[in-house]
């Protein structure tokens, strides 16, 4: 009797340990065969506090600083001397508006920088691609359109192309390219043609882009991509301090610039011939020199609201300047995309406009004399602590421009991982990209 009883005990305590086996709670596996273990799976680089980890492509100086028009420390005719933080050439002072499409530049100078402050930094160079979280690839493609062919009719267009082409080849060679194909790639795109000829196939890399005004949808996204700001080519407003800011600002709405600009752009004109001849309004045509430049600086900071209508592409670079100007954007274009936007509330400092609203004859500028000198005051305040985010400068410092572009790409991260892992396993073409 007891020996059935122990034999019935026994097989119940075996079902229920094949059961908990079958389950997942019981892993004698670990117990007895540590070695066939699974290796535990690695965090999430947005899980930790670390600096993001870039490697950093060692491409040749043409691709680059080649094209600055100067020579370095390197021996000229070197052509695949590396870079170093030593023989790395300052941004030319007289680039004039080309500076504003250089964050290709600064991004590459803050990997290139060894200096002090790691604690304070979002993204370090590492030497080995096999511990890096992102690839960054230092190809100067706004100013390379700028160079070479800046009105695309140029022989010297050819020069950008073949620059495009063989950084194509250079990537398809790459088996950290292959491995993820391109997707944990970062490559500056920031003026609306760099990398006119063979752009569409590095759509699946992390673009650095300042809008979306020339990208198709099946391009580029704000699921994917990074929207920087344009490099600011006005002064920063240092000593900004008066007594009464807003009576200090005797200009109610500023603008100047070119007003001859597509598609959303062709507002500015409309804009011409509604704002002019209101005396507390400056409204002028003008091009980007430097001393039209230096007129911009004076008149940015005396006026209360800065006019920012879309120039040839959604955005432009005047947004940012009226940010380092402390000048109240006043943002008219009905599909603009605004950098670090998971960080900052824009509507804190700037006040929006459809491009039907600001058509309407006499409603933006109404709308401005009632707007209150309370608010007002409040959105200077919020400009003067939030400006130093747009400011690109080396060496890097903590939030500034470069290292909140580098944040953003940390965010980007998760989404990268999710794609490749999938693209690994999937055995059918992905459902999600099929019309429906």
């Amino acid at each position: 009797m007891y020996g059935k009883a122990a034999i019935c005990l026994t097989f119940v305590i075996l079902f229920l340990i094949s059961c908990s086996i079958y389950v997942g709670t019981i892993d004698l596996r670990s117990y007895f065969f540590p070695l066939l273990q699974s290796p535990p799976v690695s965090r999430s680089v947005c899980a930790t506090d670390r600096p993001l980890r870039v490697y950093m492509y060692d491409l040749p100086r043409k691709f680059h600083v080649g094209m600055l028009g100067r020579r370095s420390s390197v021996e000229e005719g070197d052509e695949n001397a590396p870079i170093t933080m030593e023989n790395f050439p300052p941004w030319p002072s007289t680039s004039g508006i080309k500076r504003q499409h250089s964050v290709e530049y600064w991004l590459m100078a803050s990997l290139l920088y060894d200096g002090d402050g790691d604690e304070d930094r979002e993204a370090v160079r590492v030497s080995d691609p096999e511990a890096a979280d992102a690839f960054f690839v230092p190809f100067f493609s706004s100013l390379s359109f700028n160079t070479h062919g800046h009105n695309m009719t140029d022989p010297e267009t050819e020069i950008d192309r073949k620059l495009q082409v063989e950084l194509l080849e250079f990537l398809r060679q790459s088996k950290y390219y292959q491995r993820s194909g391109g997707r944990d790639h970062v490559i500056p795109m920031t003026h609306p043609n760099a990398f006119r000829f063979l752009r569409q196939q590095l759509n699946a890399s992390v673009l650095v882009v300042v809008d979306f005004g020339r990208y198709p949808k099946t391009m580029s996204s704000l699921s994917k991509d990074v929207v920087a700001p344009y490099v600011h080519v006005v002064d920063t407003f240092i000593d900004d301090n008066p007594p009464d800011p807003y009576e200090s600002r005797s200009t109610l709405l500023f603008f100047r610039g070119n007003t001859v600009r597509k598609d959303e752009g062709k507002i500015r004109v409309k804009l011409a011939k509604l704002l002019s001849g209101i005396d507390d309004v400056h409204y002028e045509k003008s091009v980007a020199t430097p001393n039209n430049i230096k007129m911009s600086t004076k008149g940015m900071r005396l006026s209360k609201f800065c006019l920012h209508p879309a120039g040839d592409t959604p955005s432009s670079c005047r947004l940012f300047d009226a940010i380092v100007s402390h000048c109240v954007p006043v943002i008219v274009s009905d599909k603009i995309e605004l950098p670090y936007e998971d960080e900052i509330d824009y509507s804190e400092f700037s006040i929006f406009f459809s491009m039907k609203e600001a058509l309407e004859p006499g409603y933006l500028v109404n709308q401005l004399r009632q707007f209150p000198k309370d608010r007002w005051t409040q959105m200077w305040k919020r400009l003067k602590n939030i400006s130093h985010h747009y400011e690109f400068q080396y060496p890097p410092k903590k939030e500034d421009a470069v290292n909140m572009l580098w944040r953003q790409v940390k965010h980007k991260l998760p989404g990268v991982q999710l794609a490749v892992h999938r693209s690994r396993r999937l055995k059918v073409p992905d459902w999600w990209r099929r019309r429906r």
